[in-house]
């Protein structure tokens, strides 16, 4: 059964009788991430022998367990790959990509560029692809890491000024009464004529060549399933919708569940490539990192 409280940590196996073969696949309890995960966690595809025990945590805490290698499979912002790419491959599915939209820098009343970087700034983490994508607009900015739920109540109330929202608060923030400095994602599209490279899945590699392989394959086809079959897994996402309403519930998921989460596409692995090396001009991605050396498990299959 479900745990609807978000952010507490919550564990189920989808084959109670394959604990030899459980993995723990790290994730944030959204409903983008339910929506992709649904088919494997209620049986409907076939996973060799292999169960899964979803841990639900915040995108900030998911990339600070990589840098640990504590999951199998975990979610993990692209700013924060490079830190654990000793550790993890990326898979080719699985990622969050906005086309032309993505996290918003928001303020309570009419506010520039400029008055926002005069004062601190909510953020969700400065381990999360929002805050590099921020960097890499605004340049240096004074910020403050906040659980991604509390920002839009901390920044009405007064606390802060501004703060940088993700998931559902991007469609929700007009209808609250907020104010659109800088959406990032339509600035990244603007300026470089790609996707922004949000998230993405990654598989520890300890594990070995082939079952890396086995187990992207696992989320590739529940992703494909949900595509196949969208009414059952939205209905299984409302779930994780922190009170939206299911017309919003259902955008919100295909924005960022789409045919580009079963397979990045050239563009979007050369988008991942780009925001990295603008990551690293700036000094907010370490330098030794090969950027051009990144591997795709699937992509060779897809």
């Amino acid at each position: 059964m479900f745990d609807e409280n978000a952010f507490q940590l919550f564990v189920f196996a989808t084959n109670m009788n394959a604990e030899p073969h459980d993995f723990r696949v790290g994730h944030s309890p959204d409903p983008d991430d339910a929506f992709m995960f649904y088919a494997m966690t209620s049986g409907k595809i076939p996973t060799h022998g292999r169960s899964f025990e979803h841990v639900l945590l915040g995108i900030d805490e998911l990339n600070e367990k990589a840098r640990k290698g504590i999951y199998e499979v975990s979610a993990i912002s692209i700013h924060s790959f490079p830190e654990v790419s000793d550790k993890y491959t990326l898979m080719n599915c699985g990622g969050s990509m906005g086309e032309g939209y993505g996290p918003i820098l928001i303020s309570r009343s009419p506010m520039s560029i400029e008055e926002a970087r005069g004062s601190q700034i909510a953020i969700p983490g400065k381990s999360t692809s929002s805050y590099l994508s921020l960097c890499l607009a605004v340049g240096d900015v004074n910020v403050v890491g906040v659980p991604f739920d509390q920002i839009l109540d901390r920044v009405a109330c007064g606390e802060f000024r501004s703060g940088v929202i993700i998931h559902e608060g991007q469609l929700t923030w007009k209808k609250l009464g907020f104010y659109n400095i800088l959406d990032l994602g339509k600035w990244w599209n603007e300026s470089t004529g790609l996707p922004l490279p949000l998230g993405g899945n990654i598989v520890r590699n300890d594990l070995g060549p082939e079952l890396c392989r086995g187990i992207t394959e696992d989320v590739r086809n529940s992703i494909e399933y949900s595509l196949e079959n969208p009414e059952l897994a939205l209905e299984f996402a409302r779930k994780w919708g922190r009170g939206i309403d299911e017309e919003t519930n259902e955008e919100f998921v295909r924005m960022y569940v789409n045919r580009r989460t079963l397979d990045y596409g050239n563009d979007g692995r050369e988008a991942i490539k780009t925001f990295l090396n603008m990551g690293q001009e700036i000094g907010l991605v370490r330098s030794d990192f090969d950027v051009d050396g990144i591997r795709f498990i699937g992509e060779e299959i897809y």
